[in-house]
């Protein structure tokens, strides 16, 4: 008995992990909206407003890392892009970021450019630049701490296809 009161414990001391991802600004996660696509292509994309509830204590930044999961260099660990917003509570809106520059509102910052090379280089987030072939875009929300240590993260959050 005395194991099952301690496990218990343990259970109601732990709360589950819980950080969530909800698009805002019209992007519902199956298609990319109009004119949110890169310049190259007609568009002046920023990233998807995003609300992010479920934020652990301790965190000070989110960080967002954006893929294109249907072309294989740019699939994983921000091949779009890595950029962070500053946390502002256990939920945090997070407005549109612009594309294709380094100036971003809010506090927020460019932790790493896309990879994206030659005529798709961006110097922060590339936006959806796949001309309409409708490839899958995504993102990866982690919640870090002031040393860079990751306390939650939700992964693979669609934003919609291009």
């Amino acid at each position: 008995m005395k194991h099952l009161i301690a496990i218990a414990t343990l259970l109601v001391a732990s709360p589950a992990l819980a950080l969530d991802v909800q698009l805002t600004g019209g992007w519902d996660g199956k298609t990319v909206p109009a004119g949110q696509h890169c310049t190259l292509q007609g568009g002046n994309g920023s990233t998807p407003p995003m609300t992010v509830s479920g934020i652990p204590g301790g965190a000070t930044w989110l960080v967002l890392e954006f893929n294109d999961k249907d072309y294989r260099p740019l699939s994983t660990k921000g091949g779009h892009g890595i950029l962070a917003y500053p946390v502002k509570g256990a939920t945090t809106k997070i407005p549109a970021l612009p594309g294709m520059t380094t100036k971003l509102p809010g506090g927020a910052r460019v932790m790493k450019p896309s990879r994206a090379g030659g005529e798709f280089a961006s110097p922060g987030y590339l936006p959806p630049c796949s001309n309409g072939r409708k490839n899958r875009y995504s993102v990866d929300v982690k919640a870090i701490d002031g040393a860079g240590k990751v306390l939650d993260k939700a992964r693979n959050i669609s934003i919609g296809r291009y």
